[in-house]
C-alpha cells in the first residue's frame, strides 16, 4: 500500500504539468484554465457513483432495538458513545471492497466519476491520515480505501470526488458543538459526553484547522483529484453570523492554490463561491453554477441499511432519473451503500449493468 500512495503522491506533484487523466479530452481547455475545463467535463459527465461506506455499514442501520434512518446517522440516532462507537473499528475488516470490480463497474454503468465517503460524519477516515487514529488503516482491514480507488480511477480515466464531512465530527472534542451551534454538530448525550470540550476549552479553530490538514492530505497523496464534496451545511447554516469562524472561504482557496482543476460544492451552496450545487433528491428553482443532483439506489438510506434490501432501483426507475437530470440540465450521483464487508449489493451490480447497457441503445 506504502507504493500506491507513493506513486499517486509523485503524480500529484506532477498534476499541474499533466492533463488528469479524466480531462484528457479537454487538455486546449486545461492549458488555458483548468478549472474551466473541470467544470466543461462536469457538465458532459451527467452521471457518477456515490459510494456510502464505512463503520456505519458495520450495523446495517440498527443499534439494538433502534433503526437509524438514514443508516448512516446511527451513532446520533441510537446516541451511541464514542468510544463505545470507535469498538465497531475492530470489526471493520472491508475484505470484499474491491475498487477495481466497483470502478469497473461504473465504466459499464457509463458513469464518468465516483465520490466515496473518505469521512463521514462519524469521523472515521478511510484513508491514512496522520491526524487522527480514527481510519481504516488501524482496523484489522488495514487497508487505504481511498488510495486503492485512487489508483483505479486514475487508470481507467474516471474522474474522483472526495465526500468529506466539514460541518459535523462526533468524534473531534472541538468540532462545532450543540450549545453553540444547530443542525445535529453533535449527538445529544445526556449527561454530557466527556471527551468533548465545553465552554472556553472548546476551540472550534483546532477543528478548522485538523479539517483543512486533512483535505490537504487528500489533495497532495491521491493524484489529481476532480472535486472535494463538502457534507454537514445545516451546521454553519444554523448560525449565519457564525459562519466566518469556520473560514469556509479560506478553505476554498487552499483547495484551489493545491490543485487549481479541483471543484468544490457544499450541498445547496453556503458561500455563493461554490463551483456547483449538489442538493439531495430534488431541487427547486435555477441555479447559477452547474447542478448535481444526489440519490441512493435504497429506497430511503445512503449507508446500507438492511431494512432496506427489497425495494432498491429498477433498471426503469434509474432511467427515469437520468431523463428528468438531463432536462434539468444536472447530473446525477446515484449512490450504493456497499454491505458490511465492502460487497455492493446485488441487486445495485446487475441494475447499473442493465443501465449501461440501455444508455449504449
Amino acid at each position: 500500500m506504502a507504493v500506491i500512495i507513493f506513486c499517486i503522491s509523485i503524480s500529484s506533484c506532477n498534476h499541474q504539468n499533466k492533463v488528469p487523466s479524466y480531462l484528457k479530452r479537454y487538455e486546449d481547455s486545461y492549458a488555458k484554465n483548468p478549472r474551466a475545463a473541470a467544470l466543461e467535463w462536469f457538465k458532459e459527465a451527467k452521471f457518477g457513483m456515490f459510494i456510502h461506506y464505512g463503520l456505519f455499514s458495520l450495523t446495517e442501520g440498527y443499534w439494538g432495538d433502534i433503526h437509524s434512518k438514514p443508516a448512516e446517522w446511527v451513532q446520533l440516532r441510537a446516541k451511541i458513545r464514542p468510544d463505545e462507537y470507535a469498538k465497531l473499528a475492530d470489526k471493520f475488516t472491508a475484505e470484499n471492497f474491491d475498487a477495481d470490480f466497483i470502478t469497473d463497474l461504473a465504466v459499464e454503468a457509463g458513469m464518468k466519476y465516483i465520490n466515496i465517503t473518505t469521512r463521514h460524519h462519524d469521523g472515521f477516515c478511510l484513508f491514512d491520515s496522520k491526524y487522527t487514529d480514527f481510519k481504516s488503516t488501524n482496523s484489522p482491514a488495514k487497508r487505504d480505501l481511498v488510495a486503492e480507488l485512487a489508483e483505479q480511477f486514475h487508470k481507467k480515466g474516471l474522474g474522483i470526488f472526495f465526500y468529506y464531512s466539514h460541518g459535523r465530527d462526533w468524534k473531534h472534542p472541538h468540532a462545532p458543538n450543540r450549545e453553540e451551534w444547530g443542525g445535529n454538530p453533535k449527538p445529544d448525550y445526556n449527561p454530557r459526553e466527556e471527551s468533548y470540550k465545553y465552554g472556553k476549552e472548546h476551540n472550534l479553530q483546532l477543528y478548522v484547522e485538523y479539517m483543512k490538514n486533512q483535505i490537504t492530505e487528500l489533495l497532495t497523496n491521491y493524484g489529481p483529484i476532480a472535486g472535494i464534496w463538502l457534507d454537514g451545511r445545516a451546521v454553519p447554516n444554523s448560525r449565519p453570523g457564525k459562519i466566518q469562524e469556520l473560514k469556509i472561504q479560506e478553505l476554498y482557496d487552499h483547495i484551489h492554490s493545491l490543485q487549481p482543476q479541483v471543484l468544490v460544492s457544499y450541498k445547496q451552496g453556503m458561500l455563493g463561491t461554490e463551483d456547483f450545487k449538489a442538493p439531495e433528491r430534488h431541487f427547486d428553482g435555477t441555479s447559477e453554477v452547474p447542478l448535481e443532483i444526489c440519490n441512493t439506489m435504497q429506497p430511503y438510506a445512503w449507508g446500507y441499511d438492511r431494512d432496506n434490501n427489497v425495494g432498491h432501483k429498477t433498471a426503469k426507475e434509474v432511467m427515469e432519473m437520468l431523463a428528468h437530470t438531463k432536462e434539468m440540465k444536472a447530473n446525477l450521483l446515484l449512490n450504493i451503500g456497499p454491505l458490511p464487508d465492502g460487497t455492493v449489493f446485488p441487486d445495485d451490480i446487475t441494475i447499473l449493468k442493465e443501465v449501461g447497457k440501455r444508455l449504449k441503445q
